[in-house]
């Protein structure tokens, strides 16, 4: 597909020094002028001020300046405005209002990692050793920036700007409530639902395995269990493992492992999903705090702030 990653966010926070001192706990590496990068992606996460917990802007990259003519025609087809350069090209999402910015960029190349051997019925893949996830140590390091999720009063009208604006592809939905969108072979890479309000409702960040996924999250919470939002689990759309944690401005983070890959749109149906079965396939139940950020009332007045 002409896209092929996501390449920066960026998020707004009232208190920037809190914030980058979680996601580098977290596992980013910082870069300076609270900018931080992942082990593959290189520099995939940007902290600026905000009065306001918000998504201020998201990077989406491609091959060649071809494939920005193809996203501007796009764009000039729902009469959005636009800013264009030699590599890249800038336009205003018209419900929640953050910028999407289309850029030249290098695909991610991850190198092939020795799948994780587990033993299995009649099946002895790790013979005479330990689980290699009980003999690591360290911190845990995302490999790459997997997806973003975003809460838009017009579901539909989000959606369209990505699908129809910029060039995601549906993999999944569920009915008036959500889209599940790609950008690269993974399964998403943003997904909008409809919200009281315009919000991030998370972000989203590989590791190797749900060994790095418990590890990472059980170290956050060390001496922080109010980081908790919800996890260890599975998803049935999109299959990943996944943990979520809280930052301080109020944002969910969130590791994850294994998720679908759709190399082949043509072997690929998307699906239409309901009710819990859509959330996950198992774990513990999803908070209340999950489906409805328990700052969003704040937001909605003003009023919210950590400052």
């Amino acid at each position: 597909m002409p896209l092929h990653r996501l390449t920066t966010i960026t998020i707004g926070v009232p208190d920037v020094d809190a914030a980058a001192a979680y996601y580098t706990e977290f596992g980013l590496t910082p870069l300076g002028d609270n900018a931080f990068a992942t082990s593959d992606g290189g520099e995939q996460f940007r902290l600026t001020h905000s009065t306001q917990r918000r998504l201020v802007e998201i990077g989406v990259g491609v091959d060649d300046p071809d494939d920005l003519d193809r996203v501007q025609r796009q764009l000039d087809a729902l009469s959005l405005d636009t800013e264009r350069s030699d590599d890249s090209l800038t336009a205003t999402e018209p419900i929640a209002g953050f910028k999407a910015v289309v850029s030249i960029a290098p695909r991610i190349e991850q190198k092939i990692v020795d799948p994780t051997p587990y033993n299995g019925p009649g099946r002895v893949d790790r013979p005479d050793s330990r689980a290699p996830g009980i003999e690591r140590q360290g911190q845990v390091v995302p490999h790459k920036l997997g997806h973003v999720v975003i809460g838009s009063t017009d579901q539909a009208a989000t959606q369209k700007f990505f699908t129809d604006g910029l060039g995601f592809k549906i993999s999944d939905t569920v009915p008036s409530m959500a889209a599940f969108m790609r950008c690269s072979t993974d399964h998403h890479n943003v997904l909008v639902q409809q919200a009281p309000l315009n919000f991030l409702h998370h972000t989203s960040w590989q590791v190797d395995d749900i060994d790095e996924i418990g590890r990472g999250a059980m170290a956050m919470l060390e001496g922080n269990p109010e980081r908790h939002v919800w996890g260890l689990g599975r998803h049935h759309i999109g299959s990943n493992f996944f943990w979520y944690l809280k930052d301080p401005a109020g944002n969910f983070s969130e590791y994850y492992s294994d998720i679908d890959c759709i190399v082949d749109d043509a072997l690929w149906k998307p699906g239409v999903w309901e009710g819990a079965r859509s959330l996950f396939n198992w774990g513990p139940p999803p908070p209340p705090s999950f489906l409805m950020p328990e700052d969003l009332a704040a937001l909605m007045t003003g009023s919210h702030s950590s400052e």
